[in-house]
């Protein structure tokens, strides 16, 4: 397989954001135009935020069908909406305001990670495993909770929540671009400065000590850029369990190297592309009969199984 080049792939990228813009549009500046470059901010937000998350978790973990998910961000933030349906109604949005709820949800799930960490790593030991089958005990808790939730609501109150269960880049506003651009820029350069490193994660444990590096040290401070990424994707756009499998490996199988330089670029420009995808999709084929979110679990659900099935019957 020929390996792609994070340059080429960002050509085909750039093809699909102008005709996602410009398509049908009528050249309206005043309406439609801004309304899809606002959708296409978000997706760029979004997609940096998911790729580079899951190529650095499958780095610190060691295993390539894992997602930050399992640490139950995604979980949280369900909750948190589920219990503000609950206690202040169907115009939760409105008391909150947009703003309000999306600050909210990015200190909880920040909140919920700085415990978590905090709270495995106090004796000085860095055990990633047994963090990852606390997240995944945590996610199955908070979950059957929000089920519980969920019976204690309204049916129409259903609906407002089921809007927040499901990616859409439609309720994405200007301020809360602004601020998110701002943090996922800030834990990008962060992140930037320690790729040798991140690379030398990628070998192991042992192998990471034996070459110098402070691992318990790197590990908590990539599961700190991991958790800000998630917080930010999470409360702009939405749950996005399944793309972050299907776009780490996507990448691996393309850039055919273990760079993180390369992969985390390639990464981010194919989340990007797949969401101008979906959403073309859903505008322009199913005519807003589907959500983006229903499309990517399905396709990235769907390679989730097929991956799952494959390695296991690998030797």
């Amino acid at each position: 397989m020929m390996r792609l080049q994070p340059r080429h792939a960002v050509w085909v990228v750039v093809t699909l954001a102008l005709v996602f813009v410009f398509m049908r549009s009528g050249l309206d500046f005043d309406y439609v135009i801004p309304k899809r470059i606002a959708r296409l901010t978000a997706m760029l937000i979004g997609g940096v935020c998911v790729a580079w998350s899951s190529i650095t978790f499958q780095t610190l973990t060691g295993n390539r069908i894992l997602t930050p998910a399992i640490m139950g961000y995604e979980a949280v933030f369900v909750l948190l909406q589920a219990l503000l349906v609950l206690f202040l109604g169907s115009y939760s949005t409105v008391l909150l305001g947009i703003n309000g709820n999306f600050l909210l949800s990015v200190l909880v799930m920040l909140g919920y990670s700085w415990a978590i960490h905090r709270w495995l790593f106090r004796d000085g030991k860095s055990n990633v495993y047994f963090l990852l089958l606390i997240g995944l005990v945590l996610t199955m808790v908070i979950g059957t909770f929000t089920q519980f939730v969920q019976l204690k609501v309204s049916p129409g109150e259903f609906s407002v929540l089921q809007g927040f269960s499901l990616a859409s880049f439609n309720r994405a506003q200007p301020q809360q671009l602004f601020y998110s651009g701002l943090v996922v820029a800030a834990v990008c350069l962060v992140g930037l400065k320690t790729l040798p490193t991140l690379d030398v994660l990628s070998l192991g444990r042992d192998q990471a000590m034996s070459l110098g590096v402070d691992y318990r040290r790197s590990v908590r401070l990539h599961l700190a850029l991991i958790a800000a990424l998630v917080a930010v994707s999470t409360s702009l756009l939405g749950p996005t369990a399944f793309m972050g499998i299907f776009v780490a490996n996507i990448t691996y199988a393309l850039a055919r190297t273990f760079r993180h330089r390369v992969t985390l670029a390639l990464g981010s420009v194919i989340a990007v592309g797949m969401f101008i995808v979906a959403q073309l999709l859903v505008e322009h084929v199913f005519n807003y009969k589907t959500t983006v979110g229903i499309l990517v679990n399905l396709v990235c659900g769907g390679y989730f199984l097929v991956l799952m099935v494959r390695t296991r019957g690998a030797p």
